[in-house]
């Protein structure tokens, strides 16, 4: 059974770095991608970033590009998509989820619960 589950995230000033962990586990994801995306209070869910099966390819929405960056870590039995937040700024607030789209799925179909990121001063 796929499973995801978020850490990392918490409390931060404006301009300061936090990164979020995602465990991914129940499958070798090697034919998936893998996002982060996020809620803000009263808002619709916003893609962040993603990455590619392959690794080779990572897309990031305008709001966070040259600050946030993504990456996956294949250890044993478990991937890590880790995003590396930099600079951040009060509009990141928001829960952090991160997702798997599977081989053939026309859309994300499996998400972590989230972790609360807030960003004030």
């Amino acid at each position: 059974q796929l499973n995801l589950v978020e850490s990392g995230g918490g409390l931060v000033q404006p301009g300061d770095s936090l990164t979020l962990s995602c465990a991914a586990s129940g499958s070798t994801f090697k034919d998936d991608a893998m996002g982060w995306f996020r809620q803000a209070p009263g808002k619709e869910r916003e893609f962040v970033a993603a990455i590619m099966w392959n690794g080779g390819s990572t897309y990031y929405a305008d709001s966070v590009k040259n600050r946030f960056k993504i990456f996956r870590d294949n250890a044993k039995n478990m991937v890590y998509l880790i995003l590396l937040m930099n600079n951040l700024k009060p509009e990141d607030t928001a829960v952090y989820r991160c997702a798997v789209k599977t081989a053939g799925a026309e859309d994300y179909n499996y998400w972590g619960p989230g972790t609360q990121v807030t960003v004030s001063s």
